[in-house]
């Protein structure tokens, strides 16, 4: 089977999730707590196609999950356990919860049919959070993954969804991390 009839038999809109991973103000808006990261996911054009991504989505059927990762102001919850970990606590900008730095970026819009997913620990929007769940009741067999980083969220989400059993599919253009890489084709 030619590669894109393959492609297209595996994004089928009734088991296709898109899973848009850490795309939130903190960390690639404009008052991001990694500005890096956030000029990197916007000077790419990794953002626009995220947002044109989701659009699509919408308009196919596809159900769309944005996994957001957060703090509580008083920390509980968290991980220390990694120097990642305990270097966001000392970050500039917070993700805590329910503030703006959580909600979903510009120009990604957020559908009523949406689900968003908030992570208040660990490096994957996918182990320790409901979305293994919410995949499975969604009847999803391909998980589309896009955001960032493109060195820590984004393989641990493929890792975990390939170790789950879905077909991970990583649009190149539509990922961002720091520094800038180019992804193997």
């Amino acid at each position: 089977m030619p590669r894109h009839e393959q492609l297209a038999s595996q994004l089928d809109p009734s088991g296709t999730v898109l899973l848009t991973v850490e795309c939130q103000q903190g960390v690639v808006g404009r008052d991001s707590a990694l500005p890096e990261l956030a000029a990197q996911a916007r000077s790419s054009g990794a953002l626009e196609n995220i947002a044109r991504l989701v659009e699509v989505a919408h308009a196919a059927g596809v159900q769309v999950i944005h996994a957001v990762a957060e703090r509580r102001p008083d920390g509980r919850g968290a991980g220390s356990n990694a120097p990642l970990l305990r270097a966001v606590a000392r970050l500039p900008v917070q993700q805590h919860s329910g503030s703006r730095a959580v909600r979903v970026a510009e120009p990604i819009e957020v559908a009523d049919e949406d689900i968003v997913v908030r992570r208040l620990h660990g490096l994957s929007p996918i182990a320790g959070t409901e979305v293994d769940a919410l995949l499975r009741g969604l009847g999803c067999r391909t998980l589309v993954v896009t955001g960032v980083s493109a060195n820590v969220a984004i393989p641990n989400a493929v890792f975990d969804a390939v170790n789950l059993g879905y077909t991970a599919v990583v649009p190149a253009d539509a990922i961002a991390g720091c520094p800038p890489s180019t992804p193997p084709r």
